[in-house]
């Protein structure tokens, strides 16, 4: 048997496409609909990795560009003026990848709140189209986790009506119909991959990357994490770059107006740079590595999309699980 471990310090995103053709203020709290269609997210009962805050996070990295630090301490208020070349490096050694800050323990949902918040960014297009986009974030992931953010949920709604749910899954991701997907309620369900995070629309094995299932993520229903009860929420025109910030919601939503925005802005990566294969503890199979980039930040996931699906030369809908 073959037993693959890839590691990284990374991001997650989940996103939801909604249609509307009610107006929306872009500088007042997000639309009601962008929160009652928003994903609900189910980890797997033996995770280990649990949700992180980007600003905690940022405590515990240095900036570095090939291998060595450039100088200065980022946080959200100060993270756009570093270069777009910049690696935020991990303080803590991540082949031991068991501490603290990587189990981010405390971000363990308890009654689907995870105190590390989510983020929500809101997009309008022509046509009447709103697209609203979830970020899931956490500090560590084991497995196959170094292709960027991921997309776990990108919903269509048609005045009002839900009509398109996307997952993200490693490099790419799978789109549904709405009526298709698992619910609970209105809001569709999405299945966290043990340790990787990857996000799918159903329970069980997923095999990927590799052939023979030599490398497959593992959900089922463990603890429930409910993204709308702790977020930062922003409007964003890809047009001019504006980014203005939408009150959230628990922990997330206090702390906002003195963040503010800016911060995703950062076109660095959010972990550490590959690894050379020269180096200790770096290994490949395939075109999967022990050690790869982390995950550029929101802003680079094509938020001005015009379909379901980040590859929009791609996008397939399905009618059934």
């Amino acid at each position: 048997m073959v037993v693959v471990l890839i590691s990284s310090i990374l991001a997650y995103l989940t996103a939801l496409v909604v249609v509307d053709a009610a107006p929306i203020k872009r500088d007042g709290n997000l639309p009601d609909f962008v929160l009652k269609y928003a994903p609900l997210t189910y980890l797997h009962t033996d995770e280990q990795y649990w949700p992180s805050d980007v600003a905690i996070h940022l405590l515990k990295v240095i900036p570095e560009v090939d291998f060595k630090p450039v100088g200065g301490s980022p946080t959200l208020q100060t993270l756009s003026t570093f270069a777009n070349n910049v690696d935020l490096t991990a303080i803590d050694d991540v082949l031991a990848h068991d501490t603290e800050f990587f189990r981010s323990t405390v971000g363990k949902p308890v009654d689907g709140v995870s105190i590390a918040p989510a983020t929500i960014i809101v997009v309008e297009k022509p046509g009447g189209i709103t697209d609203a986009f979830y970020f899931y974030f956490y500090g560590f992931n084991l497995g196959n986790a170094v292709l960027g953010l991921r997309f776990a949920h990108h919903g269509r709604f048609v005045n009002g009506i839900p009509d398109i749910v996307y997952y993200s899954e490693h490099s790419g991701g799978s789109a549904y119909t709405y009526s298709a997907v698992e619910k609970s309620g209105d809001r569709p369900i999405t299945y966290a991959g043990i340790g990787t995070h990857a996000n799918y629309a159903t329970s069980g094995d997923h095999e990927y990357s590799l052939p023979f299932g030599l490398l497959k993520d593992q959900t089922n229903k463990g603890p429930t994490w409910d993204i709308t009860k702790n977020f930062r929420g922003f409007w964003y025109t890809p047009s001019n770059g504006v980014i203005s910030v939408a009150p959230g919601a628990g922990i997330g939503g206090t702390v906002e107006p003195t963040e503010g925005g800016n911060w995703l802005n950062f076109g660095g990566l959010w972990g550490d740079q590959k690894w050379p294969t020269t180096r200790f503890g770096q290994y490949c199979l395939g075109n999967e590595c022990h050690i790869s980039d982390g995950p550029s930040g929101p802003l680079s996931k094509n938020l001005g999309r015009t379909t379901p699906c980040q590859d929009e030369s791609s996008c397939s809908i399905g009618t059934s699980l």
